[in-house]
């Protein structure tokens, strides 16, 4: 259904039963966003808050908490988007099917943005004015969670050459001046980045401007990861089947649709921005990044606020990824040849894990089966886009594969097959995700690649064997498999030094944890721990391990997982 305003899409949500109104006043620090969470865990309905403390704009959240709730929203268009998506991919299909051609082309029309007047319905108010909602207990303040970030490239502006991102939007707390100055956060490998670097060599502000609410497919545009050459805008008008409409004032793109816009200005300077809740599941840190000057800031008379909370995977933004897979469909794996299916893990944050399956076609003459062809596919993932963040690549080769999905049976075959004496392969000091606190500084870290090739090698233990732990190491538990946990605060080189002679046939991995119960309790929670916690140039150890001409080598390689001092703090209510 195509919907002009975020009104339209809660009353026809309502209308169908998606919807729940609380009416009693609620309490923007913190509590709205415990019922956020509450919701959100029993996979509930959006959230409607009619009555908050403190600001006049009712707000909602949870729309796209449930991936039925959001084929919902986008059910008139989504199939049209994958058509098109499908045709960009292979366009011989257009050929096979012209009529189905004709009709994604006529429907691609909706992706050119409207000009329309500055809207009426418009009034002017203050970011003191809007609901200072606050998600976890050492936040730094209210912040935007659900922003659309616009900006234009100076050296090439104009609307079709636009960026519409979804960076974090520090509303109160530290050093801002209230109503005047406003944080932003701005990830690495974001397009906002190259538009402030050439404003700053102009030596002149960026003007941006945020809308917030709007169209649903405004919001989920704007997380969308599309082609450099490729407005979001566009995106928006053909999944929502509805151009973009905009005005401009005072040099600042207005989005007529949505519920509030911030119009302001970033330079060069910096402020402390954070801590924040994020969702990786712990707290990224304060440090210093631009902050806006704020200009104007505009509300509907009827406008309704939209946010989420984020915390440990899955939150309501992991819907966002399952609804990009299910449009974009094979598009990753199209543009890299030999990659036949990758799976970002959700439970460890997305960006710290990726499981990949490849092929190995060009020497099937070859007894020994050795990771060859799927290593190539794997730097092809390491240099693409955002899968450029992932910090551990699990790759295997298709023959036998299990359902990539299936994380734990891909373990397993993963497992059964590796050579750690050849299938660990390291990048070190290189760039990292920015919410990652596993490396030393900022942005900065570490890779590896663990490829595994040919037939199975070894037989996984599932019973735990008898260990008589060093001192300072308590408990050991099965996490699955082969995969044996040890928690203790102890010195790995000990540890190392014992478990060397331990006779541990069947163990393929050993992680060394703060807590091993509660890592083998459950499969997410040794995704998360283990993947989250761990820098490999720094964390990963082996028994017997060896460098020969600069490659590391061991017979059972153990990942440090424990909490390290530089690591940012666990989200906790």
């Amino acid at each position: 259904m195509s919907y002009s305003s975020l009104q339209a899409c809660i009353k026809d949500l309502e209308d169908h039963g998606f919807l729940k109104r609380i009416k009693k006043e609620v309490d923007p620090n913190l509590e709205m966003a415990s019922i956020h969470l509450a919701e959100f865990k029993k996979s509930g309905k959006a959230l409607l808050f009619e009555n908050i403390k403190g600001s006049k704009y009712p707000a909602v959240s949870n729309l796209f908490g449930t991936l039925e709730r959001s084929n919902f929203i986008f059910r008139k268009s989504i199939n049209k988007v994958k058509k098109i998506i499908d045709l960009q991919l292979n366009p011989i299909n257009g050929f096979k099917n012209p009529l189905s051609s004709l009709q994604s082309a006529f429907y691609a029309i909706k992706a050119l943005p409207m000009k329309v007047p500055f809207p009426k319905s418009f009034e002017e108010i203050k970011i003191s004015d809007i609901p200072q909602i606050k998600c976890w207990p050492d936040d730094g303040g209210s912040f935007i969670t659900l922003p659309q970030v616009f900006s234009e490239d100076i050296n090439n502006p104009g609307i079709m050459n636009s960026n519409l991102g979804m960076y974090r939007i520090q509303l109160s707390g530290n050093n801002y001046i209230q109503n005047k100055e406003i944080g932003i956060h701005y990830q690495i490998h974001r397009g906002i980045g190259v538009h402030q670097k050439n404003a700053i060599k102009k030596g002149i502000p960026l003007k941006v401007s945020i809308f917030i609410g709007g169209p649903p497919s405004h919001t989920f545009s704007s997380v969308m990861p599309l082609p450099d050459n490729m407005s979001e805008l566009t995106f928006a008008g053909i999944l929502e089947g509805r151009r973009f409409r905009y005005s401009l004032l005072d040099g600042y793109t207005i989005s007529s649709d949505a519920d509030f816009v911030i119009c302001g200005e970033i330079d060069a300077k910096l402020k402390p921005e954070g801590p924040f809740g994020d969702h990786l599941g712990y707290y990224s840190l304060t440090h210093d990044f631009p902050f806006i000057n704020v200009k104007k800031v505009f509300a509907k008379k009827n406008a309704i606020w939209p946010f989420t909370v984020v915390g440990r995977p899955p939150q309501e933004d992991s819907q966002f990824g399952k609804l990009i897979h299910s449009m974009t469909g094979k598009a990753i794996e199209n543009e890299i040849p030999g990659l036949k299916s990758v799976n970002a893990v959700d439970e460890s944050g997305v960006h710290p894990l990726l499981l990949a399956i490849g092929s190995e076609r060009y020497t099937p003459y070859n007894p020994t089966r050795v990771p060859q062809e799927i290593l190539t596919i794997a730097n092809h993932i390491l240099g693409t886009g955002q899968l450029s963040l992932a910090k551990y690549l699990f790759i295997i080769e298709e023959e036998n594969a299990p359902d990539i999905n299936d994380k734990e049976a891909f373990f397993k075959h993963l497992f059964e097959r590796v050579n750690w004496s050849r299938d660990l392969h390291f990048q070190t000091k290189t760039t990292m995700d920015t919410l990652d606190y596993s490396g030393e500084g900022l942005n900065e870290g570490s890779k590896v690649i663990i490829a595994a090739a040919g037939i199975k090698k070894r037989s996984l233990l599932s019973i735990k064997p008898t260990l008589d732990l060093p001192n300072h190491f308590n408990h050991s538990f099965m996490v699955c498999d082969g995969v044996l946990s040890i928690d203790g605060n102890g010195d790995i080189n000990i540890l190392i030094e014992y478990l060397e002679k331990i006779n541990l046939k069947g163990i393929s991995l050993i992680t060394v944890v703060d807590d091993a119960n509660f890592v083998s309790e459950d499969f997410s929670n040794w995704l998360w721990v283990c993947f989250t916690r761990s820098n490999p140039s720094h964390d990963i150890f082996g028994l017997h391990s060896k460098m020969i001409n600069k490659h590391f080598s061991c017979s059972i390689p153990i990942i440090d997982a424990r909490i390290k001092a530089h690591h940012a703090p666990v989200l906790k209510r």
